[in-house]
């Protein structure tokens, strides 16, 4: 077991520990909505992509390339990585204002993907009552240069802690607009296509995630969107609330969801590579 490939970040790692917690999911939504306040990056989702038609495989896909950089393999991450790089070199974006085309795997574009997931997946959970120190948060925007190098960023160009990660959106803010295509999002989010005998499990259970992941974005963020920000602490009880039910689903059970990315960590490096929260002090 000690020789097996402990992957691209390993069970002594940040990322390790914090991508085994349950609210990964609500902070998957809310960088989706901050993603979208990117004109020319949300131009190129709704351009080059069905997610519409295929939400929950969209969502599905990412969540699968999160755990195989996460828990796979080196050779299982460096795969995935290069299936993602491959395909984003063939997609092309038109802008219908200018006539100006330019390739979704702009550094521009993918940095701010990157920065937008990175800050959403800290944000939400240390918000939720997850135990990050500052240090920690720190030393997980650091690791995560790993995950930018994967999709084809110059790692040196990545922030690599909380005040680069801060200097890097006050840099883009005036970029940054809730046009048409934030809009698209945004309802998509609050009311996504399903089967009609799944229309009250959506009104119940996706649109109060939907909500919580939006109530979590900056006010910037808010404003843009034109809705009202919550207050803070509510959005904070809201936030710990959800964490706490979410964590009493035991972790085995949770884990089962395919495609058992821990648990095959696990089988290959053995049950002390467990995430779990009191690890991260070690």
């Amino acid at each position: 077991m000690t020789d097996a490939d402990p992957g691209l970040f390993g069970p002594s790692s940040v990322t390790w520990q914090m991508h085994g917690d349950p609210m990964m999911w609500v902070a998957g939504v809310r960088a989706l909505y901050l993603q979208a306040l990117h004109p020319r990056a949300v131009r190129g989702v709704m351009q080059n992509s069905d997610f519409r038609r295929d939400a929950w495989g969209r969502l599905m896909r990412t969540a699968n390339f999160v755990g195989t950089t996460t828990y796979g393999t080196s050779e299982a991450a460096e795969r995935a990585g290069a299936r993602v790089r491959k395909i984003h070199s063939m997609l092309q974006v038109s802008d219908p204002d200018t006539g100006e085309r330019y390739g979704v795997d702009e550094p521009e574009l993918l940095l701010w993907v990157h920065c937008a997931e990175i800050d959403s997946y800290a944000h939400v959970l240390h918000g939720s009552g997850y135990p990050l120190t500052d240090a920690q948060a720190d030393r997980y925007i650091a690791e995560h240069r790993v995950s930018a190098r994967l999709v084809g960023l110059d790692p040196d160009a990545v922030p690599a802690d909380r005040a680069e990660l801060a200097a890097y959106f006050e840099k883009v803010r005036p970029e940054l607009v809730a046009g048409p295509e934030a809009r698209a999002v945004d309802d998509f989010l609050l009311r996504p296509p399903t089967h009609p005998l799944l229309v009250l499990a959506r009104e119940v259970l996706w649109r109060r995630v939907a909500q919580l992941a939006y109530a979590s974005l900056p006010p910037y963020a808010h404003e843009l969107y034109g809705r009202p920000a919550p207050r803070p602490a509510v959005v904070t009880r809201r936030l710990r609330a959800t964490g706490a039910l979410l964590r009493c689903v035991p972790a085995r059970l949770r884990w089962q969801l395919p495609p058992k990315h821990i648990l095959r960590a696990m089988a290959r490096l053995g049950p002390d590579a467990r995430p779990a929260p009191y690890k991260l002090g070690r």
